[in-house]
């Protein structure tokens, strides 16, 4: 099930210029007409939760047209993934999304938290999946067919979708949630990576519990100068 993707002059992959549906398309002719991309935002965060999407979009070629904006998250501005964010939701057969939260994070390593959140944003599905394609982390516990490369949040478009989905949910939970309960780190504001501004709040009131305390620099400002 390869990705037709052309080769740059360093060598190095490209990714089409716009998701494109050709891994949804050899999923379908095979019968597997329910199809979810998974993606997730908020791994290197010094702070807040990681939260994986799920979207499942509906057996229809015309959606690149439907969806036509839709791109990798990254790739677009705040009020851009707004305004896909709702194109979604009015397209999409299913979406669901999870999270696992600093704690969870600090007590297991991002990446197997990464995988509960997708787990979870699989479990909000209102229909089962029948194959997966995700970003790059494959997902050993789902036991049915799946699909994992690197770029697919650039490639395919029910992984694009994903990953607004995510990106939105988290970037507005940060907004509402983390700023009304540690107000003074800005949040709202840079979401909780590793901006100046957010280390200037943490040299000035210190960890609060959101900060997740197995990354640095939060781990080494618990434990001090000294190293204790």
């Amino acid at each position: 099930m390869a990705v037709d993707m052309r080769k740059r002059e360093d060598g190095k992959e490209s990714v089409p210029a716009s998701p494109t549906l050709q891994v949804e398309k050899t999923f379908w002719e095979a019968g597997q007409v329910l199809v979810a991309g998974l993606d997730e935002a908020g791994r290197g965060p010094w702070a807040g939760p990681v939260t994986a999407a799920a979207v499942i979009l509906p057996y229809d070629s015309s959606l690149l047209s439907t969806l036509e904006t839709v791109r990798d998250s990254k790739m677009l501005t705040p009020g851009r993934r707004e305004r896909c964010y709702l194109q979604i939701i009015e397209v999409a057969l299913a979406v669901g999304v999870g999270r696992a939260e600093t704690e969870e994070i600090d007590a297991v390593g991002i990446v197997p938290a990464t995988r509960l959140a997708m787990l979870r944003a699989l479990g909000r599905l209102e229909v089962e999946p029948q194959a997966l394609i995700l970003d790059a982390l494959s997902l050993p516990a789902w036991r049915r067919p799946q699909r994992a490369f690197p770029r697919a949040d650039a490639t395919s478009l029910s992984v694009a979708a994903a990953s607004i989905m995510a990106k939105v949910t988290r970037d507005r939970w940060m907004v509402e949630v983390a700023e009304m309960q540690f107000p003074g780190y800005g949040f709202a504001r840079h979401k909780g990576y590793g901006t100046r501004q957010h280390r200037e709040a943490l040299d000035r009131l210190g960890v609060c519990a959101l900060h997740r305390r197995t990354f640095r620099p939060i781990s080494e400002l618990i434990k001090g100068p000294d190293g204790f």
